[in-house]
């Protein structure tokens, strides 16, 4: 059961057709002022009001903040009349690394996870370790998650306009899924999900509804993910950090069709 919270229903009317309103809902989203331990503001960002919890834990782990689960000490989530603040108490040693970043200089929007970055990394410069080519998928199990992605996705059940991470195990069995209007959003409140139930390093892969971008390719590389399946293209520079990283992607993936760009060493025939 979708929250009502997560959406509004909206009266419009078809172009020229002004005597035949019809209802729509429209998926919300909302700004969300980040904290550090109290002290450190770091930023906006822009995202479905849902699993903020599993947001701050996949957005530290990708963006370098921590290395692990225990670094994080709490999350704490207050409404105030400026709108939703997350408060992140990190370990020590964290927060006297993160001291030294700047924060970040604008809002996250939800078409961009790096935004507002001090610097953007480079292909050749992302300090991600390339995965070892030991587990393998099957086409078959590939083709069973995309067949089932569609009953999973909840929220864009009711607005159609919400991006969505999954993942399945290694057989295609789709385990968890998380939904947010920014497609970054979505993969960091995936991962942060896995990170907090210990299932970071299991076996299997992701599905995503987007395009896989740059910053995408980053986040599941640090994240250690193995297989990605993205329902739309990469762009050149995320195919490029992938295929230098020995990750298996595979793109333009439709119920009936999908590309392997790279990594098809994991894929059994």
């Amino acid at each position: 059961m979708v929250k009502e919270a997560l959406f509004h229903t909206a009266k419009v009317t078809p172009l020229g057709m002004p005597e035949a309103p019809i209802l729509l809902n429209v998926a919300d989203e909302v700004p969300i002022r980040l904290t550090f331990n109290g002290i450190f503001p770091y930023g906006v960002m822009m995202m479905t009001p849902e699993h903020l919890e599993d947001f701050a834990y996949g957005f530290c782990l990708t963006d370098e903040i921590i290395q692990s689960a225990e670094q994080i000490r709490s999350v704490r989530v207050t409404h105030t009349d400026d709108g939703p603040t997350m408060d992140i108490t990190i370990s020590g040693n964290c927060l006297t690394a993160l001291l030294r970043r700047r924060p970040r200089a604008q809002t996250g929007h939800t078409s961009c996870g790096i935004c507002g970055s001090e610097s953007v990394p480079m292909v050749e410069t992302s300090a991600v370790c390339a995965l070892p080519l030991t587990d393998t998928i099957t086409a078959d199990a590939i083709r069973r998650a995309l067949n089932d992605l569609d009953i999973w996705q909840e929220l864009n059940a009711v607005t159609r306009m919400v991006h969505a991470a999954a993942w399945a195990d290694i057989d295609g069995h789709i385990q968890m899924i998380r939904e947010d209007v920014g497609r970054h959003n979505a993969l960091d409140k995936l991962i942060g999900a896995r990170l907090r139930d210990g299932l970071i390093a299991q076996n299997g892969f992701c599905l995503l509804t987007s395009r896989y971008s740059f910053e995408m390719a980053l986040k599941s590389l640090r994240a250690g993910i193995a297989i990605v399946v993205a329902v739309s293209a990469p762009t050149h520079q995320a195919y490029s950090l992938a295929q230098m990283m020995n990750q298996t992607l595979i793109a333009i993936a439709r119920r009936d069709r999908q590309i392997v760009f790279c990594g098809g060493e994991r894929i059994a025939q």
